[in-house]
């Protein structure tokens, strides 16, 4: 009896083994959904963003040859779908303007859903762009409000922090080459940076009315519901490439590193 116990127990230990080693197998063959999040700065700034920056005019001759080779270089990733920051609302539209520049009677304007996603989309052979945005402001004003009447220590180093971003961006664009500037714009540190002007006035009103936290969510939450437009389309199968502002791409990013149905396809190398 007890050699019949000893025997069931080493053959469900087996048993054990057998499916545990075949698990990262089957995770990465359910995996098959390849996403390619590439950050960038507005290319044609509307200065909505805190930071306002003095940009590279990416429209010149130089740029326009970078750009043209940045796009052939993504499309060699065989993209099954190129998402663009715009809204769903407004893809009528964009498919009205994509359909007419495959049609060589629209000319680029100077915003990246033009000189990237529309590039690329066109040189993989896809007969249209997916917007993805989600219309949920950062809800700050209560922030900005409580800063200003009761929290002026919180008020002073938060300004202090969007004037050296500031500053930084600035020299950034005066200095560096349109590549340089992406590889800015895809840099984990940087990523980091752009997050914390958020968690840095987190505690904002802790313990009260939570001003800080109930503003960060609200940015987060635009977030996971673009993330959710991404990942309506990044199904099995598919090799979706991204295209969103920094302030963006540094959440979604951190979403599709958790993300078990779909793995990141790195940025850096193509540029």
């Amino acid at each position: 009896m007890k050699k019949t116990t000893q025997q069931s127990h080493s053959l469900l230990l087996l048993l054990v083994l057998l499916i545990t080693a075949g698990l990262p197998a089957y995770a990465q063959q359910a995996e098959s959904s390849k996403v390619m999040l590439f950050g960038v700065f507005h290319f044609a700034n509307p200065g909505k963003d805190v930071v306002k920056t003095d940009q590279i005019n990416v429209m010149t001759e130089k740029n326009q040859v970078y750009l043209a080779g940045l796009a052939e270089r993504i499309a060699a990733f065989n993209p099954t779908d190129v998402l663009i920051e715009c809204e769903p609302a407004d893809s009528e539209k964009y498919q009205t303007k994509y359909q007419k520049y495959l049609n060589d009677s629209e000319t680029l304007g100077s915003n990246e859903n033009y000189q990237l996603g529309f590039r690329v989309a066109r040189m993989a052979g896809l007969d249209r762009v997916t917007c993805y945005d989600a219309s949920y402001d950062w809800k700050a004003e209560q922030l900005f409000e409580y800063m200003a009447t009761r929290d002026q220590m919180a008020k002073q180093e938060f300004d202090a922090e969007i004037a050296r971003i500031t500053v930084q961006m600035n020299a950034n664009h005066q200095t560096l080459s349109l590549k340089q500037l992406l590889e800015f714009s895809n840099d984990p540190a940087a990523d980091a940076r752009n997050k914390n002007l958020y968690l840095m006035t987190n505690n904002v009103g802790a313990g009260e009315g939570f001003e800080g936290a109930d503003a960060a969510a609200s940015w987060w939450q635009r977030n996971f519901r673009m993330y959710a437009n991404i990942q309506k389309v990044a199904v099995p199968g598919s090799r979706v490439v991204v295209f969103g502002g920094q302030g963006h791409t540094a959440i979604l990013k951190d979403l599709l590193a958790d993300d078990l149905q779909r793995s990141a396809e790195p940025v850096i190398p193509y540029l």
